[in-house]
């Protein structure tokens, strides 16, 4: 039996042509399938416990019609992933995306889908400007119901893959966390390739380079973007993903706060984005003295990275930080 590989082609030794991104919209996408599929999912169980009572049920059962439970899903529903994306980002775009790139993925929609799903889809392509205000306002509402409350959560645990990932390429290097990523993802003759049920191509990727993206939603297995003119992207499942990712916040910081003590675990937490010490101070509701001294225990056991930038000082989480916190969560 022959196996299916899609090939990302790099230049040999081109290290800048990966980077690593977060999707917003690619999680919720992935919910909507879990939730449509619970058994099939028992590391979101943890989740689907806190979210199932709260779904809007139009806004979801549209949601639903368009992204399917399995294989393709529309394009146009996600942004090109990206370090900084943010969920108001997605939505922002999807009210304004372009309608003649919209109606090309309902189209592949229409010959993948059957019945009433399939008539659904038709009735979006007859009026195109309303169904994409009527996706959008869906998006917002089921974001809000079921991603909303655990996204910091769920952040932490993407942001600590990528942290992992990009220190492995730096101490092992690229073939190394290439052939880490996933059981169906491997290095070969300078090109990721990635094994998928029916898809194969092959892809030349050196003028634009491929996005990795790790995914908590998707933790069921590797997912490729290769058509125009969406960036070349290759999803794959996050470190870290047990059924109690999405526990309370406030049960990681206790976590972390045996470990840490509580004003350390707070900072540590809250390090995810730099921050000057005032900053911190005023957060965590300290003295600028003590937060200073924190920080600097948290600096000198490798947790944080402090930089200065002109008169201030700005204060990140390093690898190990977003790896400690990751393993927590």
């Amino acid at each position: 039996m022959s196996r299916n590989f899609v090939d990302f082609r790099l230049a040999p030794g081109d290290i800048s042509a990966i980077r690593f991104g977060v999707s917003p919209g690619h999680e919720l996408a992935h919910a909507v399938r879990v939730l449509q599929r619970p058994e099939a999912h028992p590391l979101q169980w943890g989740w689907l416990r806190q979210v199932r009572g709260q779904l809007p049920r139009a806004p979801f059962e549209l949601l639903a019609v368009l992204i399917g439970l399995d294989g393709y899903m529309p394009d146009f529903l996600t942004s090109t992933p990206a370090w900084d994306l943010e969920p108001a980002d997605e939505s922002a775009r999807l009210r304004v995306a372009p309608v003649e790139p919209m109606l090309v993925d309902l189209h592949k929609m229409v010959i993948r889908s059957s019945g009433e799903r399939q008539r659904a889809i038709r009735h979006m392509i007859a009026e195109p400007e309303r169904a994409r205000a009527m996706i959008a306002d869906a998006w917002d509402e089921v974001w809000a119901a079921a991603l909303a409350p655990v996204w910091p959560q769920l952040e932490r645990l993407l942001r600590a893959d990528i942290a992992v990932r990009s220190r492995r390429i730096a101490t092992a290097g690229l073939a190394s966390m290439v052939g880490e990523l996933h059981p169906s993802v491997s290095w070969s003759d300078h090109a990721v390739r990635v094994e998928l049920r029916l898809h194969r191509e092959a892809l030349d990727c050196r003028g634009s380079g491929l996005v990795l993206v790790p995914s908590v939603m998707g933790s069921f297995g590797c997912m490729v973007l290769t058509e125009p003119p969406a960036q070349p992207t290759v999803f794959y499942p996050a470190h870290g993903v047990t059924e109690t990712w999405a526990r309370d916040p406030a049960t990681t910081e206790a976590a972390l706060g045996a470990l840490l003590g509580p004003a350390r675990a707070g900072i540590l937490l809250a390090a995810h984005t730099s921050r000057t010490t005032s900053q911190v101070a005023a957060d965590a509701g300290l003295a600028l003295s003590t937060a200073s001294h924190h920080l600097g225990v948290l600096r000198d056991a490798g947790l944080v990275a402090s930089t200065r930038d002109g008169a201030r000082v700005l204060h990140l989480r390093t690898p190990l930080g977003e790896a400690m916190v990751g393993a927590v969560l």
